[in-house]
């Protein structure tokens, strides 16, 4: 369907993003380093750990963006929100809901 790409540092983390949107039929590759996110041709989403990545490094980017974020860290919330990212949620609901949230931002 899509190709999303994911600046998940935690391993365990980003096998189940991956895992996840793979299930749903989207090609997911890793986004390499979160510090400079950079995107492949073709990408059409970024899923991102906004606690790894600049929240204004990936609003800058020309695709949709998910963020999610630790629920008690509303730093990180509001930073990413006043930068663009198009959608914030926390991690639990991230994990909860991720094929949906995705198909809502594609």
């Amino acid at each position: 369907m899509a190709l999303i790409v994911s600046f998940v540092p935690d391993l365990m983390l980003a096998s189940r993003v991956s895992g996840a949107l793979a299930a749903a039929g989207h090609d997911v590759v890793a986004g390499g380093d979160p510090s400079a996110p950079v995107l492949p041709s073709g990408a059409e989403l970024i899923v991102c750990d906004l606690e790894a990545v600049d929240p204004v490094a990936v609003a800058a980017l020309t695709v949709p963006s998910l963020g999610f974020y630790s629920h008690v860290d509303v730093e990180t919330r509001s930073r990413a929100l006043e930068a663009g990212v198009d959608m914030v949620v926390p991690r639990s609901r991230m994990a909860r809901e991720l094929p949906d949230l995705v198909n809502g931002l594609l």
